[in-house]
């Protein structure tokens, strides 16, 4: 069965990017015992790595290697924000390198990296970990399936046996 859409997808993946010498640098893998596991074609995964995986198949091996403008876009040099020092009274305060959470006024999650702490306002970087980069994806397709009624319905996969494990 190959990959289309409306199919659950599991894989193994290793994620590689490049560093200011052109080095690849490792940054995350999934293997067989966890795998990632998602319903192709609602918008979960990247449409650039889902594009380079339409129509393979169980056993197929992949190597592909996405621009930053397909991954997580490029660097927003005004995506940078000051936050008062006040917002952090009831819990510690975040060091230069944490990765901090963060909600907008439409209640949206997301995290920003912290840039700078000084005496009123700790600095965020609000661009995504992996903006700027280019991503350099491999690894094999462990298994695909039809989506059950459930997922379906949900819009995400429950598992590569399509059970939710809840």
């Amino acid at each position: 069965m190959s990959i289309q859409p409306k199919k659950v997808v599991a894989l193994t993946y290793e994620l590689h990017t490049t560093n200011e010498e052109g080095q690849q640098v490792f940054v995350e893998k999934a293997d067989e015992q966890q795998p990632l596991v998602f319903l192709y074609g609602t918008g979960m995964m990247l449409p650039k790595f889902e594009e380079y995986l339409s129509g393979l198949n169980e056993g197929d091996a992949y190597s592909f290697e996405l621009s930053a403008a397909d991954g997580y876009g490029e660097i927003d040099p005004g995506a940078y924000a000051d936050l008062p020092k006040e917002m952090f009274k009831d819990v510690d305060l975040p060091a230069v390198g944490d990765v901090i959470p963060l909600q907008d006024n439409q209640g949206n999650h997301f995290r920003a990296g912290v840039t700078a702490v000084g005496d009123d306002v700790v600095s965020v970087d609000l661009n995504h970990p992996m903006a700027g980069k280019n991503l350099i994806f491999s690894g094999e397709i462990l298994t695909v399936r039809e989506a059950t009624p459930e997922e379906l319905s949900h819009g995400h996969a429950h598992g590569a046996d399509g059970h939710s494990g809840h």
